[in-house]
């Protein structure tokens, strides 16, 4: 450094920061917005030729559990989001987040509840467990990963502060944006099933969020 910047070092920070533009406002929603659509559209072009679509996909959307299931992941994916967006700055906090996820899962169980206890002693067991209780978690974290990839490339690139709060938002979001994705491939019928099973997808992939974050996000 020269002897005039350090005879006036106020000048030398002014001369720095004179080049600096302000970041709109909107850039960190885009960004967010792209990795999520990049990380779904990977997850859907990997989900079409390993699990491929429903069968009864056309006659399924007539009817009203197909949309339950997509309202819950939906209303889960815009928790992360919002929790995302939040935490990706310093500082952030994620309460509303985390109040509507809640209150997302209380619907779910409570209409799996209202499902359930409806109907005949032998149809209960299938509500629950369906024909793919054992894999579905496992399918719904694995077409989570590239959105999760594509979550974590995108807060790198801003400055966490809360990083195991914001690994299990990049979390939330990803689990609940592969269960999305999932959904159009699952054929279970049943709400306990929705309730249970997808939840337990979604929640390991917060949980991984949470463990891995402050490895991840650190900067």
């Amino acid at each position: 450094m020269s002897d005039d910047r350090l005879a006036n070092p106020d000048a030398f920070l002014d001369s720095l920061a004179a080049d600096l533009r302000p970041t709109p406002r909107s850039a960190l929603r885009r960004r967010l917005l792209a990795g999520l659509g990049i990380g779904m559209v990977i997850a859907a072009v990997l989900m079409i030729p390993w699990l491929g679509l429903r069968a009864d996909l056309a006659g399924a959307v007539s009817g009203p559990i197909f949309w339950v299931k997509f309202g819950y992941t939906l209303v889960s994916a815009v928790a992360g989001y919002i929790a995302v967006n939040r935490l990706a700055r310093p500082g952030g906090h994620d309460r509303r987040a985390v109040a509507i996820a809640a209150l997302a899962l209380l619907i779910a169980g409570a209409a799996g509840l209202v499902q359930w206890f409806g109907a005949p002693p032998e149809a209960q067991r299938a509500l629950v467990l369906g024909g793919s209780a054992l894999v579905c978690p496992l399918y719904i974290v694995a077409l989570s990963l590239p959105v999760f990839t594509a979550t974590i490339l995108v807060m790198r690139r801003l400055a966490p502060t809360r990083l195991t709060q914001a690994g299990a938002a990049a979390g939330l979001l990803a689990g609940s944006a592969g269960a999305l994705v999932y959904s159009l491939h699952c054929g279970e019928n049943g709400l306990p099933f929705l309730a249970l099973w997808y939840t337990t997808g979604i929640a390991l992939v917060t949980a991984l969020g949470a463990l891995t974050g402050r490895w991840l996000l650190r900067w």
